[in-house]
């Protein structure tokens, strides 16, 4: 059976997914994986060791899996929405990275509802 996208612009969907991220210790989990991904890429191109970037989506995705599954307990949109999401993750990293974070789960939790 097909699950009914509902989202059909990064735009509409990057608020939901702020919102499926409502716990602080499930986004340090996900700014953990992404910051570990970015770590194995730069590692891995400049030791040339091309076996490192099997690891990147075991990384990223194993700190935002625990986050979901046993934290917010809920399904990563990863599965929905794969490319949203994705981006999604390195938007909010972004946001985390330069403290427009809480404005940003604000507004969302604003649009959302």
């Amino acid at each position: 059976m097909a699950i009914e996208k509902k989202y059909k612009s990064f735009r509409s969907f990057y608020p939901y997914y702020l919102t499926e991220h409502a716990d602080a210790t499930n986004r340090v989990l996900h700014f953990m994986g992404t910051l570990g991904l970015l770590a194995l890429l730069i590692v891995a191109i400049v030791l040339q060791k091309w076996w490192m970037l099997a690891l990147i989506p075991v990384c990223g995705y194993g700190f935002a899996w625990v986050g979901h599954y046993f934290i917010e307990k809920n399904r990563p949109a990863t599965f929905t929405y794969p490319m949203f999401s994705l981006a999604s993750d390195f938007v909010m990293f972004w946001h985390i990275l330069t403290g427009q974070l809480n404005k940003k789960m604000a507004e969302a939790k604003r649009n959302i509802n």
